[in-house]
């Protein structure tokens, strides 16, 4: 059985044994659309992780019995397409569960606790020259009895919820699906989420029914006071009108993680607005999956959907 690894440069360092060991494995840092179709034309099984997966890569691979997608999302991937041709599509769910929700907290506690700008207060100088032992013009927000509203309420946003909750904070969310499975918090309409939350916490899949589900007038219906966290997918929030909410100071801050384009294009008025307001507008690198653990457990599924067969 060969195995093909078309972009295995995102898996950074974790080991690849398990997989290795059952079949012939063959890894590329990184494949073209053309390469791709190069390189699976005598595989069995394709492992990618953003490799687009279309009528042109299925032609080029008659072989192919499996797609293993290095994630959780496979938007990347025409699912109807490979089911007409008989390949199996499998993702490894809830492997970054963990990291995902670390990093949303981590977003959240810079952001409401002023993480930064305190480091820059005491590395500038700042605070030395101090006339009082406390930077009292910069005072942070408490989050205990405050309101949470995570926007999908899966495995991750449950995650981030129960550590809302140990904060003290009240838990509320919006089902992007329109069924609110969770019956541990209340399920409320988008709009009442909105206005309710102090901090909102995106976490749901991108599909046609969350494609700039927060956009401009979604933006405007937040509070003043409230922040915005999107670890979920990019697209979801509009990056263009979230730039704009910051610059004109409709809400009081965000973070993103996750984009339209990735890497983020250095002419993105999200870098614009992150240059001008680098205390209410923090960018990570699409990093929040990217713990070690959340890779090993990652590559290990892989291995056991690969184990499985088709």
């Amino acid at each position: 059985m060969k195995i093909v690894f078309l972009d295995a440069i995102s898996m950074g360092d974790v080991s690849l044994e398990e997989m290795a060991a059952l079949g012939e494995l063959v890894c590329y840092p990184s494949s073209t659309a053309e390469e791709a179709r190069q390189r699976v034309k005598d595989a069995d099984v394709a492992c990618l992780n953003k490799v687009i997966v279309d009528q042109a890569f299925l032609d080029a691979a008659p072989r192919l019995k499996l797609i293993c997608e290095a994630g959780t999302g496979i938007n990347n991937i025409d699912v109807k397409l490979c089911e007409a041709r008989g390949v199996a599509v499998r993702n490894v769910a809830a492997y970054s569960t963990d990291s995902v929700a670390q990093t949303a907290w981590m977003h959240i506690l810079n952001l409401s606790g002023r993480a930064f700008h305190y480091q820059s207060f005491v590395q500038s100088g700042a605070y030395s020259r101090n006339p009082v032992h406390v930077d009292f013009a910069h005072p942070f927000t408490e989050l205990s009895g405050k309101t949470l509203g995570i926007v999908g309420m899966g495995a991750i946003g449950q995650k981030v919820a129960a550590i809302g909750k140990a904060f003290g904070m009240e838990v509320i969310y919006y089902s992007t699906s329109g069924t609110g499975h969770c019956k541990e918090y209340p399920c409320v309409g988008l709009e009442e989420l909105l206005g309710r939350a102090d901090v909102i916490s995106i976490h749901a899949p991108y599909n046609e029914r969350t494609a700039g589900l927060i956009g401009y007038k979604e933006l405007a219906q937040m509070k003043p006071t409230a922040i915005l966290v999107n670890t979920g997918r990019g697209g979801i929030a509009v990056e263009a009108d979230l730039a704009a909410a910051i610059e004109e100071g409709m809400i009081a801050g965000a973070a993103l993680d996750v984009y339209v384009k990735e890497p983020l294009p250095l002419d993105s008025l999200l870098m614009e607005a992150a240059r001008q307001y680098p205390e209410r507008l923090l960018l990570s690198p699409h990093i929040a999956w990217y713990s070690r653990e959340a890779r090993a457990r990652l590559a290990h599924g892989m291995a056991e959907n690969i184990r499985r067969g088709w």
